[in-house]
């Protein structure tokens, strides 16, 4: 876990592996030259003001996602100098907006891999910029090695690791002003959650059942006063929950739905996020094909990412009730599993003719939802790895939001904006839902192949309570990403929807959201 101190501190007196700078690309020359930004006044000083030289000597030019590194001027008491590019800047004087030091933030910590400790000298202007900063930092100095090394013993083990940064320090902030301090805290707490969330999402499917998933949650519910429910097989089987069961009847490990509920005194609303739980999706009977399932791990990235969402919450102490509802099982082949032509009787009481067991998520989220409407939350936000059509539609990076309310459609997309996740907004057009008629049942869990990621959203519509405002992020393209890392995405589980969520919550704790 990465640590996180602020310093007023001279950046020459301080002691740490590197100083870390902004750079942006000046577009008023002809050959993009790095301009240097505020926060490496000093650096700059030292080097008798000719630091944007050294640096375009060296190659710089200021753009996104750059790293140039070069030696400490004298009298600094750090060997190394990082320069990191901001990128262009829309005019002279402008400030980096958030996202943008945050990006740079991650991709400096993900540079400084293995060091013990890094100075952020990036522009700080506000308490804003600072948690930006820190956020991007504690983000981007992530890694997932609990299984590498093997072969070795631990003594051997924890010396090869090159492991994460192990400090942040945030130069020129003022670590006794109560809004950078709230600023620091919100940043930690939200991205030690959202990590959290990486890890479970990286974490290998036979290590990572529904069972163990369940537990890991109870443990940080314990650790963080926040109220939880397990309903096992038989519970689940008690109360008619059909869909959870019809998914999760083919696996050795047996499905659970988990609630958390965090609960503040001063709150006035309450929110209900649902996520899906796969911890592995083989197809079922509909098996996926070869280099279709090899990532499937990644089909509980919903579920992770309201557990994430609820403790951030529970940890910034929001004014705010949050509910978390993890639709937990494990989708497999076998004599015992649900086969294409089978009805289920969800726990609303509704029937699901199941074309395709494939198409299991929007089952289990079926009945989690009709679950979280019985309270009458004031709006109902779930998260999904849904659909591949999601990902032909938006791409690696983007999600889709799809609503039963145009307004609550664009709070939520204000909120991804605010929380620098990219996310567009989705019809759910009418006509698409006539595709879902069953002859033997309420509705077919499949409809017209083309709009898929629509269809899904209309089939889980048809399971949120009569007048409750519902969301639906489909995050099958950015949860888990197989290429290499940027900015402070890692490769692997990317805990997206998180920063969205919680961020929800904080503008419906302030009052932003009606």
């Amino acid at each position: 876990m990465t640590a996180l101190t602020l310093s007023t501190a001279a950046l020459p007196g301080l002691r740490a592996d590197a100083i870390v700078i902004g750079v942006a690309k000046d577009t008023g020359s002809a050959a993009g030259s790095p301009v240097v930004v505020p926060g490496a006044e000093a650096v700059d000083k030292a080097y008798d003001g000719r630091l944007a030289g050294v640096l375009e000597t060296l190659g710089a030019s200021g753009a996104e996602g750059e790293v140039t590194k070069l030696p400490a001027p004298t009298g600094f008491k750090t060997p190394l100098v990082v320069a990191v590019g901001l990128g262009t800047r829309p005019e002279k004087d402008a400030a980096p907006d958030a996202e943008a030091l945050r990006r740079a933030a991650g991709v400096a910590a993900r540079a400084l891999s293995g060091s013990k400790k890094a100075v952020f000298a990036l522009p700080m202007t506000d308490a804003a910029d600072a948690g930006a900063v820190a956020e991007g930092a504690l983000l981007g100095a992530y890694s997932f090695d609990a299984y590498k090394n093997g072969d070795d013993d631990a003594k051997d083990r924890k010396k090869n690791r090159k492991g994460p940064l192990a400090e942040v320090v945030l130069a020129g902030v003022p670590s006794r002003d109560k809004a950078f301090k709230a600023a620091a805290e919100r940043a930690t707490a939200v991205a030690e959650e959202l990590n959290r969330a990486r890890d479970l999402i990286n974490t290998p499917p036979n290590d990572l059942d529904p069972e163990a998933f369940a537990a890991v949650v109870q443990a940080a519910a314990k650790e963080h006063g926040i109220k939880v429910q397990v309903l096992d097989e038989k519970a689940l089987a008690k109360a008619g929950h059909g869909g959870i069961l019809g998914v999760g009847a083919g696996s050795a490990s047996g499905p659970r739905l988990v609630k958390l509920s965090y609960t503040s005194a001063k709150a006035k609303k309450h929110l209900a996020f649902v996520g899906k739980g796969i911890t592995y999706d083989s197809g079922g009977i509909s098996l996926k094909p070869a280099g279709h399932n090899e990532t499937m791990k990644c089909d509980m990235s919903g579920a992770a990412a309201v557990f994430a969402a609820v403790v951030a919450a529970a940890r910034l102490g929001l004014a705010v009730n949050v509910t978390g509802w993890l639709a937990l099982a494990e989708n497999m082949p076998s004599g015992s599993a649900t086969r294409p032509g089978d009805v289920l009787r969800m726990y609303s009481g509704k029937t699901v003719e199941v074309l395709n067991t494939d198409a299991e998520g929007r089952l289990v989220l079926a009945d989690a939802l009709w679950a979280a409407s019985e309270e009458k939350p004031d709006a109902i936000v779930d998260v999904a790895t849904l659909t591949g059509a999601m990902v032909l539609a938006l791409g690696n990076r983007t999600f889709g939001i799809m609503a039963n309310d145009d307004t609550f459609r664009a709070a939520v997309l204000e909120a991804a904006e605010e929380a620098g996740e990219p996310a567009w907004p989705m019809p759910l057009p009418e006509h698409l839902r006539k595709g879902m008629d069953s002859t033997v049942a309420d509705i077919a869990n499949m409809g017209e192949r083309m709009g898929g990621g629509l269809v899904a959203a209309l089939f889980l519509r048809e399971f949120v309570g009569e007048g409750i405002t519902w969301a639906h992020l489909d995050i099958a393209g950015p949860a888990f990403n197989e290429g290499g890392p940027f900015g402070y995405t890692p490769k692997g589980g990317t805990g997206s929807a998180v920063r969205t969520l919680v961020r929800l919550a904080e503008q419906t704790a302030s009052g932003e959201l009606g």
